[in-house]
């Protein structure tokens, strides 16, 4: 097979705010290398690393703290020396000290830039907030700022694109000279205010997307087995996937699992069944086209 038969499985092994008294989502170094090994033996060539707190009852809530990231990271590559690190950076409002010290104290080869603003919301079936409605907030200066970052320690921006418009502004980005070589991004579908989880629109937002752009869906929200079809179809059309305990936690039967490695199992059948292969992490690298 050649590369373009080749797809990169990315793994996202714990989520931003999951609760571990709640769920079982890795925290500490050793159980972030244990679960990242597991999805890498189950075909993962990335991984997307968020960072907890580590004092006890504190594990749902993120750090920046430059000491707990790097405990981590060094965990995930004595477990896994070659696989693909793609740090976590969202924050809101506009201090990105923590994350920006983070990324220039550990230059992890991929690191996620979220591309615009979106009003994070959820309803209740009785029209009630789930939750006080949140503006998460990345105006073009803080990306900016974000990008001049990476730029200097040569880190490759993945964007994290909400909605169509989100997709777009990363055209401007780049023509704006805010970042170098091809575009990576990301489209993610299911947040209730942002767009849709709908594999129709996925050629929409290709077409959309900045020309020579390598891009994967992220899925997120309830849908369960449709979220495994949008898989299914952007593998089909030649992208790239992702999947782990901050998407989902439910397999493509309906069963809910409590670990990564199955989500990353099942992917990489899909994968397989649309006439492709799992790529390893050698061959990710050279088809993002990384710059280490």
């Amino acid at each position: 097979m050649s590369l373009a038969d080749k797809a990169v499985i990315t793994v996202a092994v714990t989520g931003v705010l999951t609760d571990p008294a709640r769920f079982n989502v890795p925290v500490t170094p050793e159980q972030m290398a244990i679960a990242t090994k597991q999805a890498y033996d189950a075909g993962a060539s990335c991984v997307h690393a968020h960072f907890r707190m580590q004092e006890p009852g504190m594990g749902a809530f993120p750090s920046w703290d430059v000491k707990v990231v790097g405990d981590i990271l060094d965990a995930i590559k004595q477990a896994v020396p070659d696989i693909i690190i793609c740090m976590s950076t969202g924050i809101v409002g506009p201090d990105i000290s923590g994350p920006a010290a983070c990324l220039a104290a550990h230059k992890p080869e991929m690191a996620a830039c979220n591309a615009g603003s979106l009003n994070y919301l959820k309803i209740r079936a009785d029209g009630q907030w789930a939750w006080p409605p949140t503006l998460f907030d990345n105006p073009v200066e803080k990306v900016k700022a974000f990008l001049d970052v990476m730029n200097a320690n040569r880190i490759t921006p993945e964007f994290e694109c909400f909605d169509t418009g989100i997709v777009r502004s990363v055209s401007m980005y780049q023509e704006n000279n805010m970042f170098s070589g091809d575009a990576h991004l990301s489209f993610v579908m299911g947040v209730d205010s942002g767009m849709p989880a709908r594999a129709d629109i996925l050629p929409i937002l290709v077409d959309e997307s900045p020309k020579n752009s390598h891009w994967q869906v992220i899925v997120t929200g309830p849908g369960r087995e449709k979220n495994w079809e949008i898989h299914r179809a952007a593998a089909e059309l030649g992208g790239n996937v992702r999947t782990g305990l901050e998407d989902t936690f439910y397999l493509p039967d309906g069963s809910k699992t409590t670990e990564n490695g199955p989500l990353v199992e099942a992917l990489a059948q899909i994968v397989r069944q649309a006439g492709r292969e799992p790529a390893t992490p050698a061959q990710a690298r050279e088809i993002l086209n990384l710059k280490k």
